[in-house]
């Protein structure tokens, strides 16, 4: 089926009041005004137009606007009151359907459309039908462009810049286009366009360097309600240390992301990272996704929560929608105890939430990567670390003694110090019970400490840091120790 068959259906049914939210209202107009041209003399109704800037307009004939039904309950009134039937497209409605006055117009326009042979659409990038008008309506969703559409409309793109170009060579490279064509899955065909124009006409080509730059720009274009952050600069996984168990299962599904995946493969739905704070849980989830070499998404519960009623879950459905769109990616839920929490709420957003959350995890089949972190389990509702949520979980504990070793050659060399010079069997030893976040903020304490004495950084300096700080496994020892108790048995080790 197609978006003409499927609208001209619903125009045949005789529902009163169609919904359509979109941004190409004039791709919108455009399939209303060939539905009409189409039709057969009996069965005839004109095509009308209305905006608050121009009012009234015929479009089958080309007619000039009627400025004098510019105000919403004034074209209303007209409608309700022409005896001869019509299809009516309304732009920008909805800030219109907060009154009374024209709630009770569209109604009677519904009520009679039987009769009258009516039709009304409301046209909008998003519309809140009131109650009063559900029973009468439809919705009507523009289907987006498939991957043959969008390639043809790339194609005719690179003709139209080698006609503007002459004699300049535009540098097609196959395995590039095929990526842009998938990356833009989801747009617009105006968008689409636009997005592809931009890449094409930025350098003369079509290469690998452009894939990067059409998903930020894909991602500021659905990121409406900024729940979802983009994160740019995906730390390689080589900059982090330890996690070999973790990286062996990221490795045996970097396939599952590639262009070469096999039908057969099931895509991974994600893992759990569970363990002591600023043991890298967090630079973990980064990195997953340079592994993959795919976008990272952030999502932030603090801002997803909103105080009035169903506009959490609705911020919810939309940053999921919005996930599955930019797929494949990572999205990562950092902290994901504080939004699912299993504590009391007594206004049920949490528990809503969480059910979203689960339908969604439980039935998509986008190449969307789970990637949550915590602190606490006590915290997570049982729901979400059954067996069969996430595909794995994983205990992010703190470092071993060659982890130890290399997060401090790690860091060292990150600020320019030969890690060589620095005695790391001694560092390590020191370090016993840090987590990777205290090591590395040890190493930043003695680089002031030094450079207070206008000294050198040297190993003592980081050594004497180092004996001055009380890790978090000492000061919380208890709940540290608590942790890694439950982990035993229940989880797999990261490292």
């Amino acid at each position: 089926m197609n978006d003409r068959h499927d609208l001209e259906l619903i125009l045949r049914s005789g529902v009163p009041i169609v919904v359509i939210e979109t941004v190409a209202e004039g791709r919108v107009l455009e399939l209303l005004r060939k539905l009409v041209t189409a039709s057969p003399a009996d069965g005839y109704r004109p095509l009308f137009r209305w905006s608050v800037t121009d009012g009234l307009q015929r479009l089958d004939l080309d007619l000039e606007p009627q400025r004098h039904n510019v105000e919403p309950a004034n074209v209303l009134g007209h409608i309700r009151a022409v005896e001869q039937p019509g299809i009516y497209a309304l732009l920008d409605f909805h800030p219109y359907l907060e009154d009374p006055v024209n709630i009770r117009l569209l109604k009677d326009i519904a009520v009679d459309a039987a009769k009258t042979g009516k039709t009304v659409l409301l046209i909008s990038h998003e519309i809140e039908l009131p109650t009063e008008l559900k029973s009468f309506s439809a919705h009507f969703k523009m289907k987006l462009p498939g991957a043959e559409q969008r390639k043809k409309a790339i194609e005719v793109l690179i003709v139209e810049y080698r006609k503007q170009h002459p004699g300049q060579e535009l540098a097609v490279d196959p395995k590039a286009l095929d990526l842009l064509v998938k990356n833009l899955r989801g747009l617009t065909l105006t968008d689409t366009v636009r997005l592809a124009k931009n890449a094409i006409y930025n350098d003369g080509a079509i290469t690998a360097s452009d894939i990067q730059s059409v998903m930020r720009a894909k991602y500021e274009l659905l990121n409406r309600h900024g729940v979802l952050s983009y994160e740019y600069d995906t730390a390689a996984f080589a900059d982090v240390a330890a996690f070999r168990q973790l990286k062996v299962w990221l490795n045996q599904r970097k396939l599952a992301f590639s262009s070469n995946k096999p039908e057969k493969l099931d895509s991974p739905k994600g893992i759990l990272l569970i363990g002591v704070q600023g043991c890298g849980k967090s630079l973990a989830a980064k990195a997953a996704a340079g592994v993959f070499g795919i976008p990272l998404l952030r999502l932030d519960f603090g801002t997803l929560y909103n105080k009035y009623h169903g506009e959490t879950e609705r911020n919810l459905r939309e940053s999921l929608h919005t996930a599955e769109v930019m797929s494949p990616c990572v999205l990562w839920i950092d902290e994901i105890e504080k939004g699912l929490a299993s504590g009391q709420d007594n206004s049920g957003t949490s528990r809503r939430v969480l059910g979203t959350f689960l339908t969604w995890m439980a039935e998509r089949d986008s190449d969307v990567l789970v990637v949550a972190t915590a602190n606490n389990i006590s915290e997570l509702p049982p729901e979400l670390v059954r067996k069969g949520r996430f595909d794995e979980i994983f205990f992010v504990d703190l470092p071993s003694p060659t982890a130890r070793g290399e997060i401090l050659s790690i860091h060292l060399e990150k600020r320019d110090l030969d890690a060589g010079q620095f005695n790391l069997p001694e560092l390590v030893d020191l370090t016993d019970g840090f987590s990777g976040a205290e090591i590395e903020q040890g190493i930043v304490s003695a680089l002031y400490a030094a450079h207070s004495l206008g000294q050198e950084p040297r190993a003592a300096h980081v050594a004497s840091e180092f004996r001055k700080t009380q890790p978090l496994s000492v000061v919380m020892a208890e709940r540290v120790t608590a942790l890694r108790d439950w982990a035993q048995g229940r989880t797999v080790p990261a490292d």
